[in-house]
């Protein structure tokens, strides 16, 4: 149903129907947070739902940062996928599940580090960071299971498959939000109810979508996966998976630390903004994957567009996926207007909460129109492996942000935290636009 065949000129239909399924495996993400930040607001204290905002966003920040290991994955096949070579297709992934492996082994080792980072940077209660503490010391082991899931959902939408990669993240998101609600709801387990939800969730999808994809690759591209040391381990392929993937590590910790960092700043001004701005990031991210379904499609499509050497392919998708994502923005921006505030009674029934929250609604409105065009441009840079622009146009943009959020918070206090993530939305399309030409050497 969702297949597409590709033709030089790529439609709006073809980009839609290709993200469809995206659209609602993408909205099973924010799903999860948000139920945890219900199960959390809905208990006797706060102290739970920072605890979790804060120690959530922070490891979610970490392993976003190797979200190189989707993105890359990404464009590295659907470039070879492109080509025809499913040998060395198969070589990207099997590279990319060492680089997983290894990333995830030191995350846990350094488990102690990154607890003592949190309670360096934010100053809450004891009880808080008892709260912080279990969290983290349970969801860390989920790290392996997780990083592994980037690399099967690259794969799938590097081959255009997005109906797996959907289905991948839907079971994900669905597993977690029952073993979370039953952990909490059920057993009492609060903080480390959520924690054991992520962590259960995502070791049962692995395993039930390795062995998929493994028959997957034998039936569809009659190669059977194995280790192939002297291929891959090739240097010259590991040099360049290492320089995009570096490039994209750059670029994701800094976009991760920036959401972060709104957390941070919300922290200076008092517990309760920690609570309101987990709240809203909620919504923003309800908007960003939905929009990224857009880039996530066509991430593929442009990959596989440079592998066949079409200008025409690359030109036409760029155009109408970035049309199609800015009207989406609209529309999610008119369903904010209605419905924001029965969200955000769903979250929370802590009546100091919901006041604050309203407060600062309008800024959710605005965001996703802007945003979409930096989401779209991401994936069609991510798609051209053009990783090194992504990365330079990251550290401007980021680097002007900071500077911007801590004046503006001090002026407008947390109106000043919002006017300037919006501005941040701004920078990325603008920065990316400045260097969209560099891809189309891609064709020469």
């Amino acid at each position: 149903m969702f297949s597409v065949k590709l033709t030089s000129n790529v439609t709006k239909w073809q980009i839609f129907k290709l993200s469809i399924p995206i659209f609602f495996s993408n909205l099973a993400i924010p799903l999860v947070g948000i139920v945890d930040t219900g199960l959390m607001g809905h208990l006797e204290s706060e102290k739970y739902l920072i605890a979790v905002s804060i120690s959530s966003t922070f490891l979610t920040i970490i392993l976003w940062s190797f979200g190189f290991l989707r993105m890359g994955t990404v464009g590295l096949v659907s470039q070879t996928f492109g080509k025809s070579d499913y040998r060395e297709l198969v070589n990207i992934i099997l590279r990319n599940f060492c680089i997983a492996f290894i990333i995830a082994f030191l995350i846990i080792i350094l488990k102690p580090i990154l607890i003592n980072v949190i309670f360096q940077i934010f100053s809450v209660s004891s009880e808080t960071n008892s709260f912080i503490k279990d969290y983290i010391s349970i969801r860390v082991f989920s790290a392996p299971a997780e990083l592994t899931v980037y690399v099967l959902t690259g794969f799938f939408l590097g081959i255009q498959r997005t109906i797996i990669s959907s289905l991948l993240i839907i079971t994900l998101s669905i597993l977690n939000i029952c073993f979370s609600i039953y952990f909490v709801n059920v057993l009492d387990l609060n903080v480390k109810g959520v924690a054991f939800g992520t962590l259960f969730s995502a070791y049962i999808t692995v395993l039930l979508f390795s062995f998929y994809t493994y028959f997957y690759i034998i039936n569809k591209f009659k190669v059977i996966p194995r280790f192939e040391y002297k291929k891959l381990f090739n240097l010259k392929k590991i040099i360049k998976l290492l320089n995009i993937n570096f490039n994209i590590f750059i670029r994701t910790i800094l976009l991760t630390s920036s959401f972060f960092w709104v957390t941070y700043l919300g922290s200076t001004l008092g517990e309760e903004y920690v609570a309101v701005n987990s709240i809203l990031l909620q919504l923003i991210f309800i908007s960003s994957f939905f929009l990224d379904a857009y880039a996530f499609s066509t991430e593929g499509i442009v990959g596989y567009s440079i592998g066949k050497k079409s200008t025409k392919m690359f030109i036409s998708t760029a155009k109408n996926s970035l049309i199609l994502s800015f009207f989406t923005g609209l529309l999610i921006s008119i369903f904010f207007l209605f419905f924001a505030k029965e969200i955000i009674n769903l979250i929370t029934d802590l009546e100091i909460l919901r006041f604050l929250t309203y407060k600062y609604l309008l800024w959710v409105i605005f965001i996703p129109p802007i945003a979409s065009i930096a989401y779209q441009l991401d994936g069609i840079f991510i798609g051209a492996t053009q990783t090194k622009e992504l990365r330079n146009a990251m550290i401007v943009s980021v680097t002007t942000y900071l500077l911007l959020s801590v004046f503006l918070t001090k002026q407008l206090h947390n109106y000043g935290i919002w006017f300037s993530l919006l501005l941040f939305m701004i920078l990325r399309a603008s920065t990316l636009h400045f260097y969209f030409s560099k891809i189309l050497n891609k064709f020469k």
